[in-house]
């Protein structure tokens, strides 16, 4: 195990070794960005703490709260962070985190203040943005100083914010890890962030967001920062908001402590914080790394003595297929501006909400309105029909969290916990940054109009279609946006471990009706949004430690590899009673008139599978000639033998590339120890991959992938050239697989014809 390494000797590629923010960083310096000197504590010395101090089940197990009651959220991460704190690290794993440390120092001359920040190792993916949740230790200097925060920033990993985040966006607690990046501090007389194309839009204007001292200021919200919006194409400065700057983070020159508030001197509050030079200097860089990854970045910089440094990009997660705005009906009395950080316009009744205690105030459809959110509102954030706050830009906490949630926002008022009071009736313009008195119109048909002619100018029409992944019903809305070809993967399993209880539970107490319900409600939020789009559904796939949280759960199997055990269409054809539960609700939905739902059987290894599974189908009163039946191709077993399958009858297969790849190479996906060799892109996976595709192709079967590497464009790429019907991809990378997918077609088809 390596327990720590230099970030020039990682890249883009190493996210599950050093997390998002180091593999950003590393491959930054490699490009030759002016990035800090540093290295990074590995994400496989974090696991090794966990498995080596025997907290592993203790820690878990703490984890397992109703993330929507803030009081066992709390709970959860006092618990959690105690279990940390308490535990011993092996002496090895502290030796090589302060060893490092005094390296850097020699490298530098001098005992240097670092700052230490957490790099979550499913941080910064394209479909789900960690950024923030996690804490950051500033002017550590000390090699005893540096480990200590290195082990906060693991307890951090634990904090509500980050608990409740993975829930919603349904990732495993176990299988979520956390690398710290130690760097070499910039001491900034001013920093901020910038985003390279709009962060709702998508055009290509660089954001820039600029205040005095340390960034932390600006990423938090606690000043309301200048912006300059910069034409990334004409290098030409389009406007500049210079705003008051109350307080800023600095170093403290005597005890070398961060002062996180300091007062902005008088003569600096009002001034323009970045020379135009300096601006079109962060454009330039902000055009370079967008170009790098191929992708809109999310960038932190500084500048000190004149000297800028870039320390932070990752991707950003919330820019939108076409545009949301709506138009008024009429004027309104306007009460309090602002910035428009998240695009939208809602009505509702104001809720100020002053501290984490007043959250249950917030009710469905409320507007929230705060100073500044903090990560522990944002189960109340989910509430809200919008967000007002009175400090903050655009790349504040408030902003981004409003954006992921497609929450219109309202940021930087100023006034705004002033002039609006508990139980008011407001309109929240989030995209022109208005706040208006009283509930105005809506030009709702104009509006979707306009929004539906933009969003079909600008999608690509290509041969092979694109579909898009959804874990939970919620966001069929934001999926349904993307304007995707249908929804390759529906996940039943995230609804049923919503309910809390043990689908076994609801047979034993003849609650089968109850429970086939919610399975129809939740499936059928997401085919009305895509109707008549097609829309796989994926039956029960949760590995028997996932069951055992719930409640009734503790008669689920204890097994040493969950991954390789009882699940999928095995525990289907054993647990027969649920499966039927789930097809009687397919038959139902059939019944409602969403024949675009389609059947698809998870973990199949042998055609007897799909036999038996048929015969139950059909035993449930179901036409096999009127629904659509296809498998996943998750296992060697069934891409090897193709063919049977087939020749037994299905209409589509697609391909789960991580299962896939975990049986393919005898590498467990979830073991930081063997990560470096999990590639998609091996040569045995790409042969099963072309095999099916063949048959299937030859058969007139349809095909697609729906895993993890459906998102990445060196695999778009080659799964055009073999020929697959569909690549599903998450939510946020439907328009990037777009561009590749098209990109890939019109290369083969100019190499067709040259070779006429």
């Amino acid at each position: 195990m390596t327990t720590v390494v230099w970030l020039n000797e990682v890249g883009k590629d190493d996210v599950s070794i050093v997390g998002g923010k180091g593999a950003s960083l590393g491959e930054m310096i490699n490009v030759g960005a002016p990035v800090p000197d540093g290295f990074a504590v590995t994400a496989p010395a974090f696991r090794h703490f966990i498995d080596r101090s025997g907290i592993a089940d203790d820690l878990f197990a703490s984890l397992k709260v109703d993330v929507n009651d803030p009081d066992a959220l709390n709970r959860a991460e006092r618990d959690a962070k105690s279990i940390i704190f308490d535990a011993e690290v092996p002496p090895d794993i502290e030796k090589a985190v302060k060893d490092r440390y005094l390296e850097l120092c020699e490298r530098e001359g001098e005992e240097v203040f670092v700052a230490v920040r957490s790099s979550a190792t499913a941080e910064d993916l394209p479909d789900a943005s960690f950024a923030g949740q996690q804490d950051t230790f500033l002017n550590m200097r000390g090699a005893d100083q540096v480990f200590e925060a290195v082990v906060k920033c693991w307890a951090s990993l634990y904090g509500a914010r980050a608990i409740f985040y993975r829930v919603e966006q349904g990732f495993d607690h176990e299988k979520v890890n956390i690398s710290v990046t130690v760097q070499k501090m910039v001491n900034s007389e001013k920093s901020g962030v910038m985003f390279s194309s709009h962060p709702s839009t998508g055009e290509p204007e660089v954001m820039i967001e600029a205040a005095w001292g340390l960034g932390e200021t600006v990423v938090s919200g606690s000043v309301s920062p200048d912006n300059y919006v910069v034409d990334r194409e004409e290098m030409k400065i389009l406007s500049k908001i210079i705003a008051t700057k109350e307080i800023m983070a600095v170093r403290d020159p005597k005890t070398g402590k961060t002062i996180d508030a300091k007062p902005v001197p008088p003569e600096m509050r009002d001034k323009q914080v970045l020379s135009e030079n300096e601006m079109l200097e962060l454009a330039e860089q902000a055009a370079v790394l967008e170009k790098h990854y191929g992708i809109p970045q999310d960038i932190e910089w500084a500048f000190e003595n004149d000297e800028m440094f870039i320390l932070q990009s990752r991707p950003i997660t919330t820019i939108s297929s076409g545009t949301k705005a709506e138009e008024t009906g009429g004027d309104g009395k306007i009460l309090v501006t602002g910035l428009g950080a998240s695009p939208g316009m809602v009505s509702g009744e104001v809720k100020v909400i002053t501290g984490s205690k007043e959250l249950n105030k917030v009710r469905d459809g409320d507007i929230m309105v705060t100073v500044m959110t903090t990560p522990d509102m944002v189960p109340a954030m989910k509430r809200a029909a919008a967000i007002v706050t009175d400090e903050g830009g655009m790349t504040c906490h408030a902003a981004i969290v409003s954006r992921e949630l497609s929450c219109p926002a309202v940021i930087g008022t100023k006034i705004g916990t002033e002039k609006l009071s508990d139980g008011m009736l407001i309109t929240v313009d989030g995209r022109k940054g208005l706040v208006y008195e009283g509930r105005l119109e809506v030009a709702k048909e104009k509006a979707s109009a306009a929004a539906a002619v933009s969003v079909v100018a600008q999608k690509l029409i290509t041969a092979t279609e694109v579909k898009v992944n959804v874990s939970i019903p919620e966001a069929a809305e934001q999926a349904a946006a993307t304007m995707a070809d249908g929804v390759g993967l529906l996940r039943v399993e995230h609804m049923i471990l919503g309910l809390g209880e043990h689908p076994q539970k609801f047979i034993e107490e003849g609650r089968e009706e109850e429970y086939i319900g919610e399975l129809v409600k939740g499936i059928k939020t997401v085919a009305d949004a895509f109707y008549p789009k097609p829309v796989w559904v994926r039956t029960l796939d949760a590995p028997t430690d996932e069951f055992r949280g719930m409640e009734g759960g503790e008669i689920e199997p204890h097994e040493h590899n969950p991954m390789l055990g009882w699940r999928g269409i095995r525990r289907d054809l054993e647990q027969t009673h649920h499966f039927r539960m789930e097809l009687r609700a397919f038959k139902k939905l059939h019944e409602l008139g969403l024949t675009n739902v389609g059947i698809m059987l998870p973990l199949v290894q042998h055609v007897s599978e799909l036999v038996r599974a048929k015969e139950i189908i059909c035993e449930e009163g179901m036409d096999l000639e009127k629904i659509d039946l296809g498998i996943m191709v998750e296992t060697p077993g069934a891409a090897l033998s193709i063919e049977d399958f087939i020749a037994e009858g299905i209409d589509f297969a697609s391909f789960g590339t991580n299962d896939l790849t975990q049986y393919t190479l005898a590498v467990d996906r979830n073991n930081e120890n063997v990560a470096s060799i999990f590639s998609e892109l091996h040569p045995a996976i790409l042969k099963q991959i072309e095999y099916v595709v063949d048959k299937c192709n030859e058969a007139g079967v349809t095909t697609s992938i729906c895993g993890q590497a459906g998102s990445y464009p060196e695999m778009v790429k080659r799964l055009v050239e073999i020929g697959i019907s569909s690549i599903s991809a998450n939510i946020d990378a439907v328009e990037v697989v777009r561009e590749t997918v098209a990109r890939a077609e019109r290369i083969i088809m100019l190499q067709a014809l040259r070779e006429r």
